[in-house]
């Protein structure tokens, strides 16, 4: 299988991840115009499984390090096949939730709520379970990404009034999302042997067959979640399975491409984990809220009407966004 060979190639693929996880949520924006996010999400689901299995089949089977993808999957240890499956679950429910928060408040209010969380809350989940990298330089960038998230809250509330209007729903929904997604990386990075990816422990799995649990338990999820969040939408009307059957199919493979992009995003932040820590592979992933923001700002203006004053804030957002980001780094070295 392909395994990455040092810490600057497992940066790299950290920051493919950001680009990924910051840049699926325009294909719902896309979709969200004429199809309803509910529906949106079944294909967004669909497109994450299926990049598991493209991802195993290929990177995960080539190769003469490690094990093949299907060798992997048949010595697995139940715990951690487990383990896996239910950071998928946990994964599903707080995502559905974030996807929820995007329609209603916008992107560049929901990533750095509930992104920005979790970042920080699940760097510190994740560090303390492996670890590994500088504590002092690592805790000190995810204190300057808090800076950044708070300073966000603030130009977001200034642009609300400007609206004269405060989703108060759509911030609530973003912190719950949040809480829930700082934990789901660290039942997927206890499933894999990180210290050796060429030839991992017994029972251990490869990142890319973990991967693949995973996305198989977002899958077998959302036939509970989002069959609820059908029948009780927080905002429209109920929409049937019906619904979905009719969309077209150009409206369908939005929605795949969303899941696809945030697939890429996963399994390259899990093959980097190995060299980085998942500490600082997750944080430095989850820096995704800086690229919603910029797509928010500047691509679809959701600041467009705020009070004088808030560029400045929006600019000290990116400022200790990317600050924190760079210690973040800097901390693996």
């Amino acid at each position: 299988m392909f395994i990455i060979e040092n810490y600057s190639t497992a940066v790299l693929f950290c920051v493919i991840t950001m680009l990924c996880w910051g840049s699926w949520a325009n294909t719902q924006k896309l979709a969200g115009k004429t199809w309803r996010f509910e529906l949106f999400y079944w294909d967004y689901v669909i497109g994450i499984f299926l990049f598991s299995i493209i991802a195993a089949l290929s990177l995960g089977s080539i190769g003469e390090n490690g094990r093949s993808f299907i060798t992997d999957l048949g010595q697995a240890d139940i715990n951690n096949i487990a383990s896996a499956f239910l950071g998928g679950i946990i994964f599903n429910a707080a995502n559905i939730l974030f996807s929820a928060a995007i329609a209603i408040a916008g992107m560049s209010v929901a990533f750095p709520v509930g992104i920005g969380l979790a970042l920080v809350l699940g760097t510190l989940v994740n560090y303390f379970g492996v670890q590994k990298g500088d504590p002092v330089i690592l805790f000190t960038g995810v204190l300057l990404v808090a800076v950044a998230i708070i300073i966000n809250a603030i130009a977001y509330k200034r642009a609300a009034t400007a609206n004269q209007r405060v989703s108060s729903k759509g911030i609530i929904i973003s912190l719950l999302a949040g809480l829930l997604m700082s934990f789901f990386y660290r039942f997927i990075a206890a499933s894999m042997d990180l210290e050796n990816f060429e030839n991992p422990a017994a029972g251990k799995m490869t990142p890319y067959t973990a991967v693949f649990i995973f996305s198989a338990g977002i899958l077998a999820s959302n036939f509970v979640f989002n069959t609820i969040l059908m029948k009780k939408p927080v905002i429209g009307e109920p929409v049937s399975y019906n619904d979905y059957f009719k969309g077209k199919f150009s409206i369908h493979l939005v929605g795949i491409l969303g899941g696809l992009i945030w697939g890429i995003g996963n399994s390259f932040n899990l093959i980097a984990a190995g060299k980085a820590g998942p500490a600082i592979s997750y944080g430095l992933g989850q820096g995704a809220t800086l690229i919603a923001a910029l797509w928010g700002v500047f691509i679809w203006k959701e600041f467009r009407n705020a009070a004088k004053g808030t560029n400045i804030l929006l600019a000290l957002m990116f400022l200790f966004f990317i600050s924190g980001l760079g210690l973040l780094i800097m901390a693996g070295k």
